[in-house]
């Protein structure tokens, strides 16, 4: 085949290649625009012969895992595969979009309509051609985090023969489920996240209250460059999602203020770590895209703006002074102010609108050829997670023709970062079984 322009070297007693081809923009027009789509490939000496394995991160918009080392997961997954670590469109090394190259383009709608090409579907598309040119008709086996499990679940919609097996962590979607279902359950988690948060340190609650009403009457400054409002802080719960969240969460709120003059500031560091959760300048299409990956056949109309009111705790003008009522931080929650405040997403803010008011955007999933046919899906589904709902998970499960669930209170939605050696293990042990 031809397309594929590949470059290695050496690490440590693995090859790693690098490859680059070209996609159709929209895979329904192949001689239409191309963009560029990157993957690292890892090969552990003794191991050429290995099958592949794809692996989808977690998203949207996060691009492919850099791994410092060869530890965890894929040191696990190197004993069994060659593994290809692919750089989602629009991120890393796949022609990125972002507010310089995305504006480029021309208004707000065009801007949206090459944005909207940006979805599991074509990710699907993607990763296809990339297999073609790697291994021709071969099927190849599939590991997905969050996103990338919806990623997973759209390819064994259109295209199973061409899956070996499919390993999934914490990333089985609903398969009808609305934008509005899924955030009415990603609410009540967070809530009950927050209460076990709040329970276990209970200086950051107050501490928290005092920072809202704080940022209310004084001007505080990220590191870039625009006021911290209180509803952008409370966006620091996504870190409750976490099996680590609780504790690095902590360290954040534990000392946040400091004196100058005798007069109450926010310290800058406590500014930075808030900057570093908060801000998306390396991952742009997280927020533009957050609710269209629930889109399909309506527009989400920035559901989990609309329906953050219905929930205790979360109201946008709730008073952090008024303790008989519950202050909670959001969690996987985008919001269209957000795209306004943070400078590195206001230049696509309209864009992101009309993206939010689209109603056409095509079903992703196929739950007629999910029950038919289809490899193993060995799927590890947390029963706390706050980011993908656990009965969504199950019935989802229910579905797949030859789903091989692992059922587990042990982690939060990450914990393939945290213990991804055992976890893929198990997996990798139910799909064979």
């Amino acid at each position: 085949m031809s397309g594929l322009e590949t470059t290695g070297h050496r690490r440590d007693g693995h090859s790693v290649l690098e490859h680059r081809l070209t996609v159709p923009l929209d895979h329904a027009e192949p001689t239409g625009e191309r963009i560029g789509l990157f993957a690292r490939e890892i090969v552990r000496d003794g191991g050429e012969q290995r099958p592949y394995l794809l692996y989808l991160q977690g998203g949207p918009g996060g691009r492919a895992d850099r791994p410092a080392q060869l530890t965890g997961w894929i040191d696990r997954a190197l004993a069994d595969y060659r593994v290809i670590l692919m750089d989602q469109r629009g991120t890393g090394l796949s022609s990125p979009a972002d507010a310089l190259t995305v504006t480029a383009r021309g208004d707000a709608a065009a801007q949206a309509a090459y944005l909207a090409h940006f979805r599991a579907d074509a990710i699907v598309g993607d990763a296809e051609r990339l297999r073609e040119e790697l291994v021709g008709d071969t099927p190849w086996s599939l590991l997905g985090q969050s996103f990338g499990g919806f990623v997973i679940t759209r390819y064994l919609s259109v295209a199973p023969g061409s899956v070996r097996e499919a390993l999934i962590t914490g990333g089985l979607p609903g398969l009808t489920a609305s934008a509005e279902d899924v955030y009415r359950r990603t609410f009540a988690a967070t809530a009950r996240r927050n209460r076990q948060y709040f329970a276990r340190y209970a200086d950051d609650e107050a501490n928290l209250r005092l920072l809202a009403r704080h940022l209310a009457d004084t001007e505080e400054i990220l590191p870039t460059g625009e006021r911290l409002s209180p509803r952008r802080l409370r966006q620091i719960g996504i870190r409750l999602g976490a099996d680590l969240g609780f504790d690095a969460l902590h360290h954040v709120l534990e000392d946040p203020f400091v004196r100058v003059a005798g007069t109450r500031r926010v310290s800058r560091a406590f500014l930075a770590d808030v900057g570093a959760i908060v801000n998306h300048a390396t991952n742009p299409l997280y927020a533009v895209l957050h609710e269209a990956i629930y889109a399909q056949g309506s527009a989400t109309r920035w559901a989990a703006h609309r329906l953050r009111e219905e929930h205790d705790g979360f109201a946008e003008d709730a008073d952090p002074a008024d303790t008989s009522t519950p202050f909670f931080l959001t969690g996987e929650h985008v919001f269209p102010w957000q795209l306004r405040e943070d400078p590195s997403l206001a230049p696509l803010a309209d864009a992101a609108d009309l993206l939010a008011a689209k109603d056409d955007f095509p079903v992703l999933y196929d739950p007629e050829v999910l029950a038919a046919d289809g490899p193993p899906v060995a799927a590890a589904v947390y029963v706390d997670d706050m980011f993908v709902p656990f009965d969504l998970s199950t019935a989802t499960a229910e579905t797949l023709h030859d789903a091989r669930p692992w059922v587990t209170n042990d982690y939060a939605h990450d914990g393939i970062r945290t213990d991804g050696s055992r976890i893929l293990d198990k997996l990798i042990t139910l799909a064979r079984r």
